[in-house]
């Protein structure tokens, strides 16, 4: 772990693309049984809860949740909400779960929760890991309150154009508390970990991506409800949102009758501008469902697709494009530097509405170019994102900071000493 943090220090300056892929190989290392254990101890903040229900933080704290326990570590997670209106406890696959209330709704409901749950949390020992910067602020108090806090600083959402100004300002100031008092900063790509070095020294900062399964051999049966058949419709699966080329694509897409179906999940709500230009846009060969969450359907879909249209233009390793790796589906990908390092060569790049037109028309026309890009999504899968390498990094990740401030207790109470000011310094993991 400590020459993938000098190499993302190296890295830091300039852009990532798929030749980078070799320099900034990321592969942890098993974490093996010292004579000596450090408590293992996880409380993981940060999320709406587990079992996840929907979005990719949610996603990967169950994984990581089920795993540690699996592994011997005693694991919280605080979820948002609770059925009885009072502070509850229970357990899920064996992880303690703390249910805490929240009377706003809203986002002011989330910054409530997450102040409630960090409050609650002081209480309990164990390492800290924070999914998320939306709270930045929160990650100071615990740091001046003595405890380990590792962050997800997931990826630059103060450049989120859904935003509005005052909202872009608030997620700027909490990113740089966040990068400020984390202990280890965690980057799901490396052009992330280059844009935290412009905030913080390069070694507080590790990579280590998001995952997914490898999907095989799913049933086509969910496909009738949709009214399409395998390999004869593409899938494009995103929020409604300008950042993430739903219009262009779908404009692209129903330029031409195919034969085929250009499959979109989402909620869209005509009154909201972009939703209606968007539903505006689409031909009679567009199928707008609404929001999916059931993970069977999206998976068979996934499966079942002549290719993923991706237009996400911000962010860093994004779940729905390494799902789509995982299932090994033909891309085509909005042209950045986030979605190049994590596709690769796995996808066809666009930066207009044109360059989407005429890929639809490459890969429509030719099989052996779907079989290639196939091809390179599994391989590209199984270099980087599967789960096995994701939570195992965490894994290592957290054992070292656990058994780093177990051992830094064990020599302050051996000289006699109280209190609690660990890591007054940021260390560098290693």
């Amino acid at each position: 772990m400590t020459g993938l943090v000098r190499r993302i220090g190296r890295a830091g300056a300039h852009a990532f693309d798929e030749e980078d892929h070799a320099a900034l190989a990321w592969q942890p290392r098993r974490v093996t049984a010292s004579p000596r254990r450090a408590a293992r101890s996880l409380i993981i903040l940060g999320i709406r809860g587990v079992p996840a229900t929907h979005g990719g933080f949610e996603t990967f704290a169950d994984r990581l949740a089920r795993h540690l326990r699996g592994r011997g570590w005693d694991v919280t997670v605080y979820c948002q909400g609770s059925p009885t209106g009072r502070r509850e406890e229970d357990l899920w696959e064996g992880v303690r779960r703390i249910h805490i209330p929240v009377r706003a709704r809203g986002p002011w409901g989330t910054v409530e929760f997450d102040m409630r749950a960090a409050q609650d949390a002081l209480k309990r020992p164990g390492t800290i890991l924070t999914l998320g910067y939306n709270t930045g602020f929160l990650s100071a108090y615990l740091r001046l309150r003595g405890r380990v806090n590792l962050v997800n600083m997931d990826g630059l959402e103060w450049k989120r154009a859904k935003y509005r100004a005052i909202t872009r300002a608030l997620l700027w100031v909490n990113e740089r508390l966040a990068a400020y008092s984390g202990n280890m900063l965690i980057a799901d790509h490396p052009a992330i970990a280059a844009h935290l070095a412009t905030r913080v020294s390069p070694v507080k900062t590790t990579v280590i991506p998001y995952g997914s399964d490898r999907l095989l051999d799913m049933s086509a049966a969910p496909l009738a409800g949709f009214g399409v058949e395998p390999g004869g419709f593409f899938t494009l699966i995103a929020r409604p949102e300008p950042e993430n080329s739903v219009l262009e694509i779908v404009r692209a897409f129903s330029r031409r009758r195919r034969g085929l179906k250009l499959l979109v999940l989402g909620a869209y709500d005509p009154a909201i501008p972009y939703h209606a230009a968007v539903l505006d846009a689409a031909g009679p060969d567009v199928v707008m469902p609404g929001a999916v969450y059931d993970r069977r359907i999206v998976d068979a879909l996934r499966v079942h697709s002549i290719a993923y249209l991706h237009g996400h233009q911000v962010g860093g390793t994004n779940p729905s494009l390494v799902e789509a790796l995982g299932a090994g589906n033909a891309i085509i990908a909005h042209d950045n530097r986030f979605n190049r390092w994590v596709a690769g060569r796995a996808a066809l790049y666009f930066a207009s509405e044109e360059q989407i037109f005429d890929h639809l028309n490459r890969l429509v026309s030719c099989e052996a170019l779907r079989a290639e890009l196939r091809a390179a999504a599994v391989t590209r899968w199984r270099a980087a994102f599967t789960w096995d390498k994701v939570l195992s990094g965490y894994e290592e990740l957290i054992e070292a900071w656990s058994r780093r401030r177990s051992d830094a207790r064990d020599a302050r109470d051996q000289r006699g000493l109280f209190g609690d000011t660990i890591f007054a310094e940021q260390p560098a993991y290693g």
